[in-house]
């Protein structure tokens, strides 16, 4: 079975940075696009960033554009989300996230993905 798994987690002071990676350490699949999503404690799962595998386009919340950027190891099949400038407000359960298809419309949606990890907690002190 697909196994996604998380990497790089921690506490960060405000204005630090770190990199998140995911990898899937299961069953290969034609990855068509991967995404990081984030739960804070009390808040609904919210989209972070995703990339395309096909076209290697990328897209951001509002809230980390400029400040993070995801990308991808075409040779490990690994994804990474490098976040600077982190902010408080950044703190949560990160997850990665990966499916077949990579709809237009719909990508920024915790439903378009059927593969998941367990997420790493990254913690932000102000």
């Amino acid at each position: 079975q697909v196994r996604l798994v998380e990497s790089g987690g921690g506490l960060v002071q405000a204005g630090g940075s770190l990199r998140l990676a995911c990898v899937n350490s299961g069953r290969a699949f034609n990855t068509a696009g991967m995404a990081w999503f984030r739960q804070a404690p009390g808040k609904e799962r919210e989209f972070v960033a995703a990339i395309s595998w096909s076209t290697d386009n990328t897209y951001y919340a509002d809230s980390v554009k400029g400040r993070f950027t995801i990308s991808r190891d075409k040779a490990t099949n690994t994804v990474y989300l490098k976040m600077n400038r982190l902010k408080p407000d950044d703190a949560a359960v990160y997850s990665c996230a990966a499916d077949q298809r990579f709809p237009v419309l719909t990508f920024r949606l915790a439903a378009s993905y059927d593969y998941w990890g367990q997420g790493t907690q990254v913690t932000v002190s102000s």
